[in-house]
């Protein structure tokens, strides 16, 4: 029998959180939790600790960790509940943790991350803001101290199954110039407006650009996909996860989400690694790597699949994809400062404060209002976040009036 593993889920009660989960409670001989945390909603993070029983419950909002200490008092649970970043930090870097979930959202998830680096814990990624925000610093403590990184988007996931085996064997990403390898090439569904009218993006709702064809996830990460911004953060991503140049990433729109991701080799071959869209089948290889478990996955049918589809992304359609090519050439802060614009302005998008355009016009604004600075510390990247979210404030109140969310008619 397996040494059972211990884990610490970062942002538990979200759609990657949920299907860890579920993939744990497949094989409770294997997996035990330690940990469970989430932002504030401590009705679903009360339910998880009467399930799976963990030594600790963390929450960034105290209102939130005052309800669910009475809760967890009230049923006699043995579940320590803790409130904040420090905590976050530190049930990353228990002595007795083995892996690390890295699901927060958004910027939030920086910082813990980091912490389960230096204490050189297996990492399971799925926030996409570690590796776009401080992809060099990150990528040099998961090296330092030792720590295993293993990617949980499901198309780096895919692309980490294509490489050569030794590719990323260890902590160091392999030679791209010498491992065969040409290009890699990042699917994408294309999300809900592929083929809407450029003229009826201005009066996109919130509600219809969270409504995803392939996958449930969040609404923030939803309305990513939407824009293709997700596909701009996962060509930063796959540069740094990879060691890819630039040039060599090519996104590919794909709107069946069967084929999650490609790798094109020297004498001509390409492989790729498909299945049906369900997260929890990155999850189960990253969780038992190198080893293969069931995850409750569907087998895929081709039969039923019949026909998979390619075309390229139109620009003119996304722009975001192109605004976050710029700011990885770019380099320095740049990247950071995209992804908090970004946070920002969809954020306003989902508030009903600007339309579904002006997303990326926000995030233009303010890749062209700050100057790009070198990153040689975590400061340099945190200091870069708070102006362009700043400068994001301002952009959406003078776009504002000529960005305003219409309702479709």
């Amino acid at each position: 029998m397996s040494r059972i593993t211990h884990l610490t889920i970062l942002g538990s009660t979200g759609s990657i959180g949920a299907s860890t989960l579920d993939v744990v409670a497949r094989h409770p001989d294997r997996y035990h939790v330690l940990a469970l945390t989430a932002h504030s909603r401590d009705e679903t993070l009360f339910e998880q600790c009467i399930r799976f029983k963990p030594r600790y419950a963390v929450l960034l909002d105290e209102a939130a960790a005052a309800r669910l200490a009475q809760k967890i008092a009230a049923a006699n649970l043995e579940v320590q509940v803790l409130c904040g970043a420090e905590a976050l930090e530190m049930v990353s870097s228990l002595p007795e943790v083995d892996a690390v979930m890295a699901a927060i959202v958004g910027a939030a998830g920086l910082r813990p991350t980091l912490a389960a680096a230096r204490a050189g814990k297996k990492i399971l990624l799925a926030n996409k803001e570690t590796l776009v925000m401080a992809g060099q610093i990150f990528m040099d403590v998961v090296r330092r101290h030792n720590a295993t990184l293993l990617p949980i988007d499901s198309e780096h996931n895919a692309i980490f199954q294509a490489l050569p085996h030794d590719y990323c064997s260890g902590n160091h990403s392999g030679d791209f110039s010498a491992s065969g390898v040409r290009r890699i090439l990042l699917t994408a569904s294309g999300g809900p407006f592929r083929n809407t009218p450029l003229s009826e993006l201005q009066r996109v709702t919130p509600e219809q650009a969270c409504a995803h064809p392939n996958w449930v996830m969040g609404r923030k990460i939803s309305v990513d996909s939407s824009t293709m911004m997700n596909k701009g953060l996962e060509v930063i991503e796959a540069h740094w996860l990879f060691n890819a140049p630039i040039d060599a990433i090519q996104v590919v729109v794909h709107p069946q989400s069967v084929i999650h991701s490609l790798v094109q080799y020297v004498d001509g071959s390409v492989l790729a690694q498909l299945g049906n869209p369900d997260m929890r089948t990155p999850i189960a290889h990253a969780l038992a790597y190198p080893e293969r478990i069931e995850a409750g996955v569907e087998p895929l049918d081709l039969l039923k699949v019949a026909t998979l589809n390619f075309m390229a992304p139109d620009i003119a359609r996304f722009p975001c994809l192109e605004l976050a090519y710029q700011a990885l050439r770019a380099g320095g802060t740049a990247p950071a400062v995209l992804n908090a614009a970004n946070e920002v302005a969809v954020a306003a998008f989902l508030d009903k404060r600007i339309s579904f355009p002006g997303i990326p016009r926000v995030i233009e604004n303010v890749l062209a209002a700050l100057p790009v600075k070198n990153v040689n510390a975590l400061d340099d990247v945190l200091n870069a976040d708070a102006a362009a979210r700043a400068a994001a404030c301002e952009a959406i109140h003078f776009l504002a009036p000529q960005s305003s969310f219409l309702a479709p008619r």
